[in-house]
């Protein structure tokens, strides 16, 4: 989550660019059941939207995770290694589901318990995959479990990461497409000290997709024969994209594109949006912080760099770390489906981007979030929930129309 080691930009024309598009705006797991009998009104524009949070469960103790249950539950990570499960008819359960704290290293501010999803068949087989960063020295672990037998867990991959506690991504998600995406940061401190974004011989500063229901040689899980670099001399074939430098929340739509908050360092934090034909897209860290240059010399000629759908600078949002979000797909607010919900964790900004049938996105500062938002995800239904760090509470979220203004807040992109 955090921006620790800030360094300037100094490429002036970059900030130049982003300093003027600021000014202009500051500123895609739902039932398919759902999504297919609900009505399609023709969206209104984000400047009518506020978002509504109304707090429905508290005495977590830092939540980090969110997500939704078959049952109608949502189950809750909380950093030292348990679960916590909600149900809007009984509330927060007394005793969490699941305790992992015996495996989880929560030295620093950001290890811990980090991701949780259900098994596309939770609701026969109980399993669900966690990452989380290991004892003893912190590496980034990707695992199953029934819920009910913890001590059945099982490591499907590993990646080492002792040297600093920070940057460790985490989000677990099953596509569309059946495999399993997991994020890992490009390895803490600051300045991408290993040069991870830009090297695919290493997982860190990445997202990976892999195929949990198979088993390949002495590997618990395959890899999927069109991973971008499954014949990339010298690549992890894991790899699904990469030049991430702490994608620790991001979320997969109907389509199966992936919406990653990817927290900046010292100026930019952004989101990117990457559909499936753009798999092995370079997003530019750390030759690029958002679309500005930030080390030149991790720029290579001739590469093509994947912008960001979104960005904003700390330095005019009172903004620190992007928390990504989802689409929103539920059937409350129709007026509002297919729009991507994102916060940040300092300024709880309440953002919204959205495709334009033409081409390119038009965003908006929609509202505020309740204070430290780490997660945003949705029930079974497709409606929203947002997860606060400290003093740690869940808090049910809707959509408000509101009358347009001269000054209204979107821009497009």
């Amino acid at each position: 989550m955090s921006r620790r080691g800030f360094r300037p930009v100094t490429m002036l024309a970059g900030l130049l660019v982003l300093v003027l598009s600021a000014f202009l705006v500051l500123p895609g797991s739902v039932s398919d059941t759902a999504e297919a009998g609900a009505s399609h009104p023709r969206p209104v524009p984000l400047t009518e939207l506020t978002v509504v949070s109304e707090q429905v469960a508290f005495g977590l103790q830092r939540p980090i995770a969110l997500t939704g249950l078959p049952d109608g539950r949502m189950l809750i990570a909380e950093k030292n290694g348990t679960v916590r499960s909600y149900h809007p008819d009984t509330g927060l359960a007394a005793e969490p589901v699941l305790d992992l704290t015996a495996r989880i290293d929560t030295s620093g501010n950001e290890r811990g318990l980090l991701g949780i999803t259900p098994a596309p068949n939770f609701a026969r087989t109980g399993i669900l995959y966690v990452a989380y960063t290991s004892l003893p020295a912190g590496a980034l672990t990707l695992a199953r479990v029934p819920i009910d037998a913890p001590e059945r867990l099982q490591v499907l991959l590993t990646q080492e990461h002792a040297e600093y506690n920070n940057h460790n991504g985490g989000q677990v998600a099953f596509g569309r497409d059946g495999y399993l995406y997991w994020s890992l940061g490009d390895g803490g401190h600051a300045n991408d000290p290993f040069k991870s974004g830009q090297d695919l011989g290493t997982l860190l500063g990445k997202i990976v997709r892999i195929d949990v229901n198979r088993t390949c040689g002495a590997k618990p899980y395959c890899v999927p024969s069109d991973n971008p670099f499954v014949r990339k001399r010298g690549a992890r074939p894991e790899i699904w994209v990469y030049g991430l430098r702490n994608p620790w929340r991001f979320s997969i739509d109907i389509d199966n594109s992936l919406w990653i908050g990817d927290v900046g360092q010292g100026l930019i934090e952004e989101i990117n949006h990457i559909r499936p034909w753009q798999r092995g897209a370079n997003l530019g860290w750390s030759c690029r912080e958002g679309t500005p240059v930030f080390d030149p010399e991790q720029c290579q000629p001739g590469v093509r760099y994947t912008d960001p759908v979104f960005e904003y600078p700390h330095y005019m949002t009172d903004g620190c770390s992007v928390t990504g979000g989802v689409v929103y797909r539920g059937s409350a607010t129709p007026e509002a489906r297919g729009t991507y919900i994102a916060s940040d964790y300092c300024s709880t900004a309440a953002f919204a981007v959205r495709p334009k049938p033409g081409g390119g996105y038009e965003s908006a500062t929609i509202g505020r979030f309740p204070t430290q938002p780490t997660a945003i995800d949705a029930d079974v239904h497709g409606e929203l929930y947002v997860l606060s760090d400290l003093p740690g509470f869940l808090s049910r979220v809707r959509f408000e129309r509101v009358q347009p203004t001269p000054s209204g807040s979107a821009a497009n992109r």
